[in-house]
């Protein structure tokens, strides 16, 4: 390994705002504490979770971020690279180690270097397999895994995914495969094709086809991109079907004067106490069995994340815009060499 410099090229966000807040600077290097690693990034990615915290929206997130401004200035939930030094004690990895890995709540993946918790979702880089390519395994899949458990999904269960070609939407289709369920993945006309590769067994396309007439019925009907409701898709569910999506735009009940997350909250917690169908609201939580198996997923290379484009760290701005226009293709790479 290199040796490692006093400091690094970072994208700073000191302020909520548009993706113009983001600065490339220069700041100081971070050293691994104890159980810690100091990891040199490779690649990270642009995701919509990171445009929810460099914008503070919804206004909710900055109890967890920072109510007036960012406490971590420096975003990024996702990264591949090389372990670079380690913390004391710190003996999951060897300084060299290719490893991808997650990072949300401590932050800091779109800068040259990471400190990042050992114990959390990390895995060895599989064989042949690139940083670009490795650096989006962890963030759809963990929040797309935790609908599917929910949702108790295995064996012999019907799952729909709508938005079959977002990050978050193909890493459920993949997992609901490898969990032995059946899928129905719907996708637009133009990326079909690469909705097939996800390994499916039905493929709908919604642009020549109301995939809300659809005449099979699912144990879970998984938005993924927060464009239908829990009205439209109900008569797709069986009798103790379940439907969630990964945001509440487009996807809340009206409760007058509440706002729009407490009031999606408040219907989930509903239908929750209804034996019959009902929508589920997930929040992210620590589930050491499905960390477990997800990271044997990652590693053993059965997932393969969905590459839309990559961008240089110079260009991370341009990235964040890209993201935000809600027409990126899997996943947003951004080269950090």
């Amino acid at each position: 390994m290199n040796p490692i410099p006093p400091t690094m090229k970072a994208a700073v966000s000191r302020r909520y705002g548009p993706p113009e807040v983001v600065q490339v600077e220069q700041v100081p290097t971070p050293s691994p504490g104890p159980g810690e690693l100091l990891v040199r990034v490779r690649a990270t990615t642009v995701n919509r979770t990171d445009c929810g915290y460099r914008g503070g929206k919804p206004f909710i997130i900055r109890f967890f971020s920072g109510v007036r401004r960012p406490r971590k200035p420096v975003w990024g939930t996702e990264f591949a690279g090389d372990v670079a030094a380690l913390g004391e004690g710190a003996s999951r990895f060897a300084v060299g180690d290719r490893i991808t890995g997650w990072c949300e709540g401590t932050f800091g993946a779109h800068a040259e270097y990471l400190v990042v918790k050992e114990d959390r979702l990390i895995v060895l880089i599989p064989e042949g397999r690139s940083y670009a390519e490795a650096a989006p395994s962890t963030e759809g899949s963990h929040y797309a895994l935790g609908m599917l458990r929910k949702a108790g999904i295995g064996p012999d269960k019907d799952v729909l995914v709508y938005g079959a070609t977002g990050a978050i939407g193909s890493a459920a289709v993949q997992l609901a495969k490898d969990l032995g369920a059946r899928v129905t993945a719907v996708g637009p006309t133009a990326h079909l094709e690469m909705v097939k590769g996800l390994g499916p067994d039905r493929v709908i396309d919604y642009q020549t086809e109301d995939f809300t007439r659809d005449q099979q019925r699912y144990d879970l009907v998984l938005d993924a991109v927060a464009k239908s409701s829990f009205r439209r898709t109900r008569r797709l569910l069986k009798k103790k079907g379940v439907y969630t999506a990964t945001d509440i735009r487009g996807s809340q009940l009206p409760f007058l004067g509440v706002p729009i997350i407490l009031g999606w909250m408040v219907a989930a917690l509903l239908f929750k106490l209804s034996p019959g169908r009902k929508m589920i609201f997930v929040f992210p939580y620590k589930d050491p069995e499905a960390i477990r198996y997800l990271k044997e997923f990652i590693a053993s290379g059965r997932f393969r994340p969905v590459l839309d484009r990559t961008y240089p760290l110079d260009q991370i701005v341009e990235a964040y815009r890209f993201v935000e226009t809600g027409q990126k293709l899997g996943n947003v790479v951004i080269a950090v060499e």
